[in-house]
């Protein structure tokens, strides 16, 4: 475990690290309360060029889960689904974690595809962030990028620490636009965050991370 001496700090005293040395090959999102809007505006700041899968857990029920892939479907922007046992986890697409499923990356070879749990919830949630985090880090040998929205709590600070540690990044949404800045915040105060940033300005830090990695879903 790293350790915490920014926990409590203010955010002017918040320490960022520096880029990772290789671009990441997974994108995961994690965010709760205000997360839809939030995820609205993030993917709105995306483009249709991303060449990085991207897999998403918000905190939410099983009734709303298929609503709210829809409407980021809806916004034309990178197809969005509710992820299903065994769904391939594709460049450029959006997987959602169903309601009251963990939703695991796995790998085979160079395909990665999707794998839903029912372990007892994290955080007191389920689905959680830090299983999503945590498979993904070893399905992607730590190359993933975290973007970590509002949220109350700190659901996601575990599993993005084994990220960083393993050489991976993090995006955290600032205080200002967050309806909550607990997930974002107890990541950024604790000193893993490699920018703090509004939604548009991490849509374009992810879009410029992503760059350059040459065939879409190429895995390392």
């Amino acid at each position: 475990m790293l350790d915490h001496p920014l926990q409590r700090a203010p955010m002017s005293a918040i320490v960022l690290r520096p880029a990772p040395r290789h671009p990441p090959r997974l994108l995961a999102i994690g965010s709760s309360t205000g997360g839809p809007n939030a995820l609205f505006a993030l993917v709105q700041a995306l483009n249709a060029s991303l060449t990085v899968p991207v897999v998403l857990t918000q905190h939410m029920p099983s009734t709303f889960t298929p609503i709210l892939a829809q409407h980021i479907d809806r916004l034309g922007v990178l197809p969005c689904a509710e992820a299903q046992e065994g769904a391939p986890i594709l460049p450029g697409r959006i997987l959602l974690a169903p309601g009251d499923r963990h939703l695991l990356v796995r790998r085979q070879g160079n395909t990665l595809f999707a794998h839903l749990d029912d372990g007892p919830p994290e955080n007191f949630c389920r689905p959680s962030v830090d299983p999503m985090l945590r498979s993904a880090c070893e399905a992607m040998e730590g190359r993933v990028l975290v973007a970590m929205l509002t949220g109350m709590g700190h659901d996601g600070l575990a599993g993005t620490e084994q990220i960083i540690q393993a050489g991976g990044a993090l995006l955290a949404q600032d205080e200002a636009s967050s309806v909550v800045w607990g997930m974002p915040g107890a990541v950024a105060r604790a000193g893993l965050a490699h920018a703090v940033l509004t939604l548009p300005d991490m849509g374009a830090k992810i879009m410029a991370m992503t760059r350059g990695l040459g065939a879409a879903g190429q895995l390392p």
